[in-house]
């Protein structure tokens, strides 16, 4: 371990894992939250410290491509470090999780540096100083797909009081599973179980925190597939005309015919192909 690279076991809590013993998307984003203040802390900028300095970084947009699902169990190995930082406002942290399997998630992070009224703000020279920048290996980028048609669904609910974070607003892992909620419950409508949902990768821009007592409204349409077994799927998360966020899950099903889960959704493929 060097200044500027960050290396610790890491297990993720039972919790975490659905009933086929598979770790969801949502807290395989949560363990690498988890990675990310271990990583500022051993920086020497534990969370209490930006909290008596009144300030934090936020996360902007988030990209992860699962190699393979983590088992509840196995011992994990992170890794982190800070590929870019520009005007001390804005972050690049990479991260990844490997196993004696070998990589099981590789993610990217924008974090921006926010003040007092969690406005983006230059970080202190104490701050950035303590993030030298780092260049080691990819960043995690989604595969390219080929375009579909498929039909929107809608999702809505009360963001509960319980739900809120250290800032007062919805984590962003949640939103993740706000997206993945909303694609099981479209898969029961036609019939399949959820249960056999499992990631690929997804990205995530947030453009505004949800807070407890509002209405979100998710919407969910297909729009692109890999091959037979992957369905590209758009969301946005909304509350009223307030954008929250926005992005891409690339889902596939563990147990199903070719097809089934495009099939499920409704989906009609074009003929480009795209990329992230």
């Amino acid at each position: 371990m060097t200044a500027d690279l960050y290396e610790f076991p890491l297990r993720i809590p039972r919790q975490a894992f659905s009933a086929r013993n598979a770790a969801r998307a949502g807290d395989v984003w949560r363990a690498f939250q988890e990675v990310a203040l271990e990583g500022s802390t051993r920086a020497g900028w534990p969370p209490m410290r930006y909290r008596e300095g009144d300030t934090a970084f936020v996360v902007r947009s988030m990209v992860v491509v699962h190699h393979a699902e983590a088992t509840y169990g196995e011992e994990l190995s992170a890794r982190t470090w800070i590929r870019r930082m520009r005007r001390g406002t804005l972050c690049t942290r990479e991260l990844r999780l490997e196993s004696a399997r070998g990589p099981l998630a590789t993610a990217t992070q924008e974090w921006v540096h926010v003040g007092p009224e969690r406005k983006p703000m230059r970080a202190r020279p104490e701050l950035v100083a303590a993030f030298p920048e780092r260049e080691d290996g990819t960043t995690a980028t989604l595969p390219e797909w080929r375009p579909t048609r498929g039909p929107t669904t809608y999702f809505s609910f009360d963001v509960w009081y319980t739900w809120m974070d250290p800032l007062d607003h919805v984590n962003h892992p949640a939103y993740l599973d706000f997206c993945d909620e909303a694609t099981s419950r479209a898969l029961v409508d036609a019939g399949l179980s959820p249960l056999s949902l499992a990631p690929v990768a997804e990205k995530l821009t947030f453009r505004s925190g949800a807070v407890a007592g509002e209405r979100l409204v998710v919407s969910t349409t297909p729009c692109g597939v890999i091959g037979d077994q992957v369905v590209v799927l758009s969301h946005e998360l909304r509350v009223g005309d307030r954008l929250c966020a926005d992005g891409l899950t690339l889902r596939r099903l563990t147990d199903a015919a070719p097809n089934a889960l495009d099939h499920a959704l409704g989906t009609h493929a074009l003929g480009t192909v795209l990329s992230s």
